[in-house]
């Protein structure tokens, strides 16, 4: 199991060397070109990803031909269609690499032999979707309540690493406006 990956496990559980030894039977490892997707609209979701390195967006692209992006993960993040994976239905979300990356995959059959087989990685995803799902809230309601410049300073505040590395267009995306005006946003601070 990729080192990573067994940190991140360690941070919310005890796993022991049997588990870990069990886990690392379930997982692999795949090497992503910058622009790859991991998942495409239509297809069935077949697995949870956990970027070992790089960095990703999901988005959606509307019948207008205009992508949304709807998540960003990095380094020690889970990234799937959770949607498409449990219900085991095609997906109208893409994920693709924004960087050259690694992920370890768990496909949905080993995710379940795991769960039954080591109750505490059951546990470890639970309090990460918890985690998950909290974000997404925070994320949702900033979007009604904060100005577009109040958005991008909390995005900033709380996650610095992505303002660094995701393209101005896709954080503009994500946070809800255009480039133009991420571009103003950010010239106005700078001075």
């Amino acid at each position: 199991m990729p080192k990573p990956l067994f940190d991140h496990i360690n941070r919310f559980v005890t796993i022991s060397p049997e588990d870990k030894a069990f886990i690392e039977e379930c997982i692999t490892v795949q090497d992503v070109h910058k622009k790859d997707h991991l998942l495409s609209a239509g297809e069935i979701c077949p697995a949870n990803y956990f970027i070992i390195k790089g960095l990703f967006r999901m988005y959606f692209v509307k019948e207008t031909g205009i992508e949304h992006t709807i998540q960003f993960g990095l380094e020690n993040w889970w990234i799937t269609d959770f949607t498409s994976l449990e219900n085991h239905k095609p997906s109208k979300l893409y994920i693709q690499a924004v960087e050259p990356s690694e992920v370890a995959v768990l496909t949905r059959a080993n995710q379940e032999r795991l769960f039954r087989q080591v109750p505490p990685v059951e546990r470890y995803f639970r309090l990460i979707a918890q985690r998950a799902f909290a974000a997404s809230l925070v994320r949702i309601q900033y979007l009604f309540e904060l100005s577009v410049e109040t958005r991008y300073e909390q995005f900033n505040r709380l996650y610095p690493e992505f303002v660094q590395r995701v393209p101005q267009y896709m954080l503009a995306n994500f946070l809800g406006f255009t480039p133009e005006v991420l571009s103003k946003i950010r010239s106005k601070k700078s001075r």
